[in-house]
């Protein structure tokens, strides 16, 4: 039976429409302030950012899967695996995507693919070996939740141009140690690299709030998603738990060497942030098990 409802979350969709409406015109403020402080026309600015977009949005798969070190699988390398999310993706009415393994002990997930028809969906070695195959299932539709609403796609547009404001703070911060791009036309204004750096800074800082905001959102709306998919709430609360139970047996070179995917993975490595919620990627664990009870009981799912 198709669960075609599963991902459609009016509140994501929402959010994600007014958060890149809110990132849209805070980055027009932020290119406006930078044409006036240096000579660069319109078009080259235009073509530089432009490039790069297009560069990032139809590679942003292959760059996550290089940079987890994740392996594209057959279905004669993990003939399971790919009877698992061929079942879901028949039940959630999405095409199947590219299946992967990631070669760590560290248990987790995530889907990256700019669209449902090139996306992928990995797990790590860690994951499948540690998890029950209806935790591994409750965690396939999480991921396959997030191909459905798109939000990767939203997440690596958004997170792009906040890569470019963190980018000209570092160059501006450089100018400055350096020595370099000395005053506008008078001594008592502002040096140039001053500018860039506030302005840089201010957005950098804007964008990432926003960005974490609608992060934390897309996960509860994934969890959503994986409890209607499987009809099993408690699929993935016991996968979750596991998993970040799991974590704390990992050495923390290993939990290292992965933490640049924490943004995209199902529960990061870093499960605390020093700075609260408000900083951080994903909700508290806490938080996503007490939704998911509560959607295990409007279904009339016992929750132990």
């Amino acid at each position: 039976m198709k669960r075609k409802a599963f991902g459609r979350d009016v509140g994501l969709s929402t959010r994600m429409f007014l958060t890149m409406f809110a990132l849209g015109a805070l980055y027009v403020v932020f290119f406006i302030v930078l044409l006036n402080v240096f000579n660069f026309g319109y078009f080259a600015i235009i073509l530089i950012i432009g490039g790069l977009a297009f560069l990032q949005y139809f590679t942003s798969d292959k760059i996550a899967l290089a940079a987890s070190g994740a392996k594209v699988v057959t279905r004669e390398e993990a003939p399971d695996l790919h009877d698992m999310v061929e079942r879901l993706c028949a039940m959630s009415d999405l095409p199947k995507p590219r299946v992967a393994v990631v070669p760590t002990d560290v248990p987790n997930a995530f889907a990256t693919g700019r669209s449902p028809k090139h996306s992928v969906v990995a797990v790590t070695r860690g994951l499948w070996d540690r998890l029950e195959p209806r935790e591994i299932e409750g965690v396939l539709a999480h991921e396959l939740s997030h191909i459905g609403n798109r939000d990767v796609a939203i997440m690596t547009i958004a997170s792009f141009f906040s890569m470019v404001a963190a980018m000209l703070m570092r160059f501006g911060l450089y100018g400055g140690m350096l020595g370099g791009g000395g005053n506008r036309d008078n001594n008592n204004s502002a040096p140039v690299w001053l500018i860039m750096f506030a302005v840089s800074l201010l957005t950098y800082v804007i964008s990432y709030v926003l960005i974490m905001m609608i992060s934390r959102y897309r996960e509860y709306a994934a969890d959503r998603g994986s409890a209607v998919i499987t009809g099993a709430p408690e699929q993935l609360m016991s996968a979750l738990q596991k998993i970040a139970s799991q974590m704390t047996r990992i050495p923390q070179r290993d939990l290292r060497e992965v933490a640049g995917m924490n943004a995209f993975f199902i529960i990061p490595t870093g499960v605390k942030s020093a700075f609260g919620e408000l900083f951080m990627t994903h909700p508290p664990l806490e938080k996503r098990l007490a939704r998911l009870a509560a959607i295990a009981q409007e279904m009339g799912r016992p929750v132990s």
